[in-house]
């Protein structure tokens, strides 16, 4: 079956599932926030194929998530290293972990989230950086942006009253 590209979409979610929308990158993801850098640590943790592990490395390489440089010359071998791209994925890492703590886990938490510095507990959300207020407080709707095109405003055509 032929997976449908988001690469043309105007829409930002459409455009971020297109670069890491496929689990194996985000899992990856994760391991690599967790101090994960080179092809046999990812693949240990995750029990993935060496094949599947390769594309999707190169992957998130071509998106500019994680950038690999060589540790090693003979034989060469490489490490991959999150980018600034890569790090400000975190967040999305973390209101995923939060979102499926809160609704997924039926007995017992097998992971949780701790400050490194104190230990202590971290309950992840999201806020609005201007008024500090929590998002899931806020009736947010989206809207075509003054860039959008012609079916982006189309669809999010504000209807008087």
């Amino acid at each position: 079956m032929r997976r449908t590209s988001f690469a043309e979409s105007e829409c930002p979610i459409a455009n971020s599932l297109e670069l890491v929308g496929e689990w194996w990158s985000m899992l990856i993801l994760r391991d690599a926030f967790d101090g994960h850098t080179r092809f046999d640590d990812f693949q240990r943790s995750l029990g993935i194929a060496p094949n599947m592990l390769t594309r999707r490395l190169a992957a998130l390489v071509d998106a500019g998530l994680l950038e690999k440089r060589p540790y090693q010359q003979r034989p060469p071998r490489y490490e991959y290293v999150l980018t600034a791209r890569g790090r400000d994925f975190r967040p999305v890492l973390l209101a995923l972990y939060a979102w499926g703590d809160r609704h997924l886990t039926a007995e017992g938490r097998n992971l949780v989230l701790v400050d490194r510095a104190t230990g202590e507990e971290v309950s992840p959300v999201l806020v609005d950086r201007a008024t500090g207020r929590p998002l899931n407080e806020i009736d947010a709707v989206f809207t075509a942006g003054p860039d959008a095109g012609p079916r982006m405003r189309d669809r999010y055509r504000v209807e008087p009253g």
